[in-house]
């Protein structure tokens, strides 16, 4: 994935000078989509608009398809050489991708390859952008984006689904909070500097706890806009657990009010989990598992959702 994660910083070639501030080298802004990888898009696409998601546009030459909800974007991506290859060939759906939203994309592409990420070749088709990307956890992506307020990449590559609402507003509140990254045994050291020194993130004190899901490590990325910070949650296998692939796991959601939240989920049949070692309460909620691997992670937080 990168040499961050096998070589010291010593001997890694030297940087260029930063085009940005230290403290958000990238001019990060928050997280502009998240990609799910399927061979099954219809049952997806069922869980998502139980989740208040709304299909809005199609890809213009992929098996691709755009979901939305107030500030939110997920890309269901069915095309068959990326379902494929993101699964694994597996039946359930991924975490392929996520996209951040960046000051200046290919320079914050350019950044983070002088500091040892490792690319991923991209190949647009005739009228499709070419969004960089590097490598991530377990195969999966991380794009760089710059055209996201009034002309955005969707603009470009996809094609509106006719009369339908293009921006549906989200349910109660919701907006991205965080993503859920599974890492391997004694692996967080490795993680924590992959993206402190690629995107500038900052370590959350082990006191400092959001949800119901305390375990692991948490990291803040900077913002150019402080209500889109947003969280990486990193989780080291139990003891003797055989399962240690890593992999992004599942998406949190800030909520302002998780009871409403929940309320307003059930009404459109979202199933929580109810136990003693995890249930409903107004610091967070956790849905049940949908398709072998889908699962959303509602946390409490003011940031308000975007139109």
């Amino acid at each position: 994935m990168s040499d961050l994660l096998l070589n010291a910083a010593a001997d890694r070639e030297p940087l260029q000078a930063s085009f940005s501030d230290a403290a958000n080298p990238l001019g990060l802004d928050g997280i502009e989509f998240i990609e799910y990888a399927t061979a099954k898009p219809q049952a997806l696409g069922q869980v998502l608009e139980m989740m208040g998601f709304r299909p809005v546009a199609r890809h213009r030459s992929r098996e691709v398809l755009l979901y939305r909800q107030g500030d939110l974007n997920i890309v269901v991506n069915a095309h068959p050489s990326d379902a494929q290859g993101a699964t694994h060939g597996s039946e359930v759906p991924s975490i392929s991708a996520m996209a951040l939203r960046v000051r200046d994309a290919r320079a914050a592409y350019h950044y983070v390859l002088e500091r040892g990420a490792w690319a991923v070749p991209t190949h647009a088709e005739v009228m499709e952008l070419n969004i960089p990307a590097i490598h991530g956890a377990g195969g999966s992506r991380i794009y760089f984006v710059d055209r996201y307020k009034e002309f955005s990449i969707y603009d470009v590559d996809f094609v509106p689904i006719p009369t339908v609402d293009q921006h549906p507003p989200a349910t109660a509140g919701i907006h991205f909070f965080g993503i859920v990254q599974y890492i391997g045994p004694e692996r967080s050291n490795d993680w924590i500097e992959f993206y402190r020194e690629l995107f500038g993130t900052e370590l959350i004190p082990d006191e400092q706890r959001f949800g119901i899901m305390p375990k692991g490590t948490l990291l803040r990325t900077p913002s150019l806009d402080a209500s889109r910070l947003f969280m990486l949650q990193l989780i080291e296998p139990e003891i003797n657990v055989v399962d240690a692939d890593e992999r992004l796991q599942r998406i949190g959601l800030g909520v302002p009010d998780v009871l409403a939240a929940v309320k307003a989920l059930r009404a459109l049949g979202v199933e929580f989990v109810e136990t003693q070692a995890a249930h409903t309460e107004q610091r967070g909620a956790i849905t049940k598992t949908y398709l072998g691997s889908v699962v959303f992670e509602l946390v409490h937080s003011e940031q308000r959702a975007g139109a």
